[in-house]
């Protein structure tokens, strides 16, 4: 309970307290600091995927020079052979602008990554983006462009149909549980039912011989997809388990470590704050470690 106080207190606690908490699950500010981060997860067996923080941008300037930070990350990975790839947000391409201006940014994008041989996923944000996003990566495929996957959020009651929705183009899918607050009309609200929905899911992605991230620190779906690997013979180029920076990562260890492939999100940016209040908010637990900064040096 004083975990999940703290949590919605967040806003007001001093940005400097919520940094020294946070740090531990972004990157840094620089592109430096995530091309330094992505090498040492290569160096413990861990590939990445690169996140410029930044999303519901309200111009097209802005949106401008979030494309261009991406640009960057995709020629940073190629330059220095990084084992990732770039995740973005199409909000924060411009989507709420203009949709064409936006499909044209993330075009660019995965033109750009393309060329480099290199991948780029576009992240799915909450549901009056969902059905756009969709189509984005339709809209890409048909261009023929390979090089691209989405995400498929479990607490979303239309992702079943989604995923069957795309299945002609060989997705390579992103399978998460959800973070956003949706209405009961529209997304599983019982933790149970989001379980049970996310294993249904992986199951049609797996079954169907789809390329699946197992995005999840749900330790029941971890057991879960390690079981169902096991019992079918999943062949390890069809599945890699995907995590946080920063988060269980003793667990992510012991996956690496029993052969299976494992992503790590790896955030960076100047808009460090806005993600770091989503992120302990969702999660009330390391929200309490806000409160132990406060009273403890270091």
């Amino acid at each position: 309970m004083l975990n999940s106080l703290i949590a919605k207190s967040l806003p007001f606690i001093p940005k400097t307290i919520v940094k020294t908490v946070a740090s531990r699950y972004i990157a840094g500010e620089s592109l430096q600091n995530a091309i330094a981060t992505v090498q040492h997860l290569d160096s413990i067996g861990a590939c990445s995927t690169i996140d410029v923080l930044g999303e519901f941008v309200i111009s097209k300037e802005r949106s401008i020079h979030e494309r261009d930070a991406s640009l960057e990350v995709i020629q940073a990975i190629h330059t220095h052979s990084l084992p990732a790839y770039l995740s973005v947000k199409l909000t924060s391409l411009g989507l709420d602008i203009d949709q064409e201006f936006a499909y044209e940014n993330v075009k660019l994008l995965v033109t750009k990554a393309n060329s480099c041989g290199l991948f780029v996923r576009m992240d799915m944000e909450n549901s009056p983006y969902t059905t756009q996003t969709l189509d984005f990566y339709r809209r890409l495929r048909k261009e023929g462009f390979t090089n691209i996957g989405i995400v498929i959020q479990a607490y979303m009651k239309r992702s079943e149909s989604d995923i069957l929705s795309v299945l002609e183009y060989d997705p390579d899918i992103r399978l998460c549980k959800g973070i956003y607050n949706e209405s009961a009309d529209i997304a599983f609200k019982d933790p149970a039912e989001i379980r049970e929905n996310y294993k249904k899911l992986l199951r049609i992605l797996l079954r169907n011989g789809k390329k699946t991230g197992i995005a999840t620190h749900d330790e029941s779906l971890i057991i879960d997809a390690e079981n169902y690997i096991q019992q079918h013979a999943i062949h390890s180029n069809r599945y890699e388990f995907q995590m946080l920076l920063g988060v269980r990562e003793e667990r992510r260890n012991q996956l690496i470590s029993a052969g299976h492939a494992m992503r790590i999100y790896v955030p960076f940016g100047n808009d460090w704050y806005g993600y770091s209040v989503r992120r302990l908010k969702e999660n009330p637990k390391i929200a309490g470690y806000v409160f132990k900064a406060m009273f403890v040096k270091g």
